[in-house]
């Protein structure tokens, strides 16, 4: 599949997400997780410690939460900053490419938001075709 990306003086980008071995795949599936969006969104506000983080977000266990913001920040989306004082105190904040990442997953969250009644809509209308009951 062809991309087409702005600012490149060399061309389209190739990109073969639909790929089993693209590695934009595995980018993708971690941007675009359940907790990995809305950690970019929250993000995107202002920098949160880690509980502050949780809290934010709701419903995420301790475990996810670590585990998304180790595999975000791996992938170079989110920052970690430690501070050596006592207690500890961990902030996240989003790189530049973390927010750019993070704005374009508001734009569909934001779009998800407003399609929400079309969408039940659908869904009413494919259970009464389909004989289903919710």
């Amino acid at each position: 599949m062809e991309v087409s990306t702005p600012g490149r003086a060399d061309g389209p980008l190739l990109a073969d997400v639909d790929g089993a071995g693209c590695p934009s795949r595995l980018v993708l599936e971690h941007v675009t997780s359940r907790w990995g969006v809305l950690v970019l969104i929250a993000l995107l506000e202002r920098s949160y410690r880690f509980s502050e983080l949780r809290r934010r977000i709701g419903g995420v266990s301790e475990k996810m939460l670590t585990q998304t913001l180790q595999t975000l920040e791996r992938d170079g989306f989110v920052h970690r900053d430690a501070k050596p004082v006592i207690p500890p105190r961990v902030d996240y904040s989003l790189t530049g490419m973390g927010e750019e990442a993070a704005r374009r997953i508001r734009e569909l969250a934001l779009w998800t938001e407003a399609r929400v009644p079309a969408v039940e809509e659908a869904r009413a209308r494919y259970d009464g075709a389909n004989g289903r009951k919710r």
